[in-house]
């Protein structure tokens, strides 16, 4: 195995990320780093959709259901995590799995992020100051349209205060941005591999729709009255996942369950698109396209022994 390599399994949502991760995980002697900036949180596993118990089992897992709800969390932390795990799965003479869809989690592990002061940076402010005002505020909403298209919906374009405090934000890692667009140095302690797994869109958006279903059923909406028992609102930082916002709506007695439901799948499908957009956009990828084979077993097979093939 090559030294200091790790393995990175991405890719959209309900694509199928933690079954193969476990099989590489299995086939390699390797342990599994979650990328998912959800499954770090207690008491959500349902929404989260994270690994079960059983699941666990078959493989060591990193960073998942450690995190309380209730506390603060940000990518700079991920990132120092993160790489300690890994740092200690190498030392130990197994394979780290990178395995997750959270953008931002990924380029901190793949490149040389500094966070220190992100949300103070003055230099950022005043530059984007300039481009509100030589280029106007429609310039500057662009801008915040590219990082996060939910975002720039919400906030006029007019509210340049608000723009730049929202990009300020995502910059400091607050929140989902797509990859940065140079000035950003490659990690170079890590050997990477990244894999990200696709699918046909119409399977991809039927498997999203059945596990929304699946999670409703599994006790979804009980979970999210759990978590607002225990103070939690729709302003807490780990809210804000899909799944658990649009039920929050419906217990607030905003929508109705039905539209909750419609409305998770809607943003779901969105969201995976926005994470294909991301991953496309490494230099490095390799797509593994699941829908070209028979059935998952060819699926798991093709990749075992394309993976045999460069680690």
């Amino acid at each position: 195995m090559k030294d200091r390599r790790i393995l990175v399994i991405a890719g959209p949502t309900a694509v199928g990320k933690t079954e193969y991760a476990i099989e590489a995980a299995k086939a390699f002697d390797g342990e599994i780093v979650s990328c998912d900036s959800m499954q770090l949180y207690q008491y959500m596993d349902i929404g989260s959709a994270k690994p079960t118990e059983a699941e666990q089992q078959e493989a060591v897992h990193h960073l998942i259901d450690f995190l309380d709800p209730r506390e603060p969390f940000s990518v700079a932390r991920y990132q120092q995590l993160a790489r300690a795990a890994i740092d200690d799965i190498l030392a130990r003479g197994r394979l780290p799995i990178i395995s997750g869809g959270t953008g931002l989690y990924l380029n901190s592990i793949l490149y040389d992020m500094d966070f220190a002061g992100a949300g103070e940076d003055s230099d950022l402010r005043n530059q984007l100051r300039k481009t509100a005002d030589t280029e106007g505020p429609e310039a500057l909403h662009e801008m915040l349209r590219e990082l996060d298209p939910e975002a720039a919906e919400r906030i006029h374009p007019n509210n340049v205060k608000k723009v730049i405090r929202a990009i300020e934000r995502l910059k400091a890692g607050e929140g989902e941005v797509r990859p940065f667009n140079g000035g950003i140095r490659v990690n170079e302690r890590y050997n990477p591999l990244l894999v990200c797994l696709t699918r046909d869109r119409e399977e991809l958006y039927d498997r999203i729709n059945r596990r929304v279903d699946a999670l409703i059923e599994a006790g979804l909406v009980d979970e999210v009255r759990s978590l607002m028992t225990m103070g939690l609102t729709a302003d807490d930082i780990s809210m804000k996942g899909i799944g658990y916002k649009e039920i929050i709506d419906y217990l607030n007695g905003e929508t109705t369950f039905e539209n909750a439901v419609e409305i998770i799948k809607k943003n779901t499908r969105h969201y995976a698109k926005r994470q294909l957009t991301w991953f496309r956009r490494y230099d490095t990828i390799n797509l593994f396209d699941l829908s070209a084979y028979l059935n998952e077993e060819d699926a798991k097979r093709g990749l075992m022994t394309w993976l045999k093939e460069k680690l």
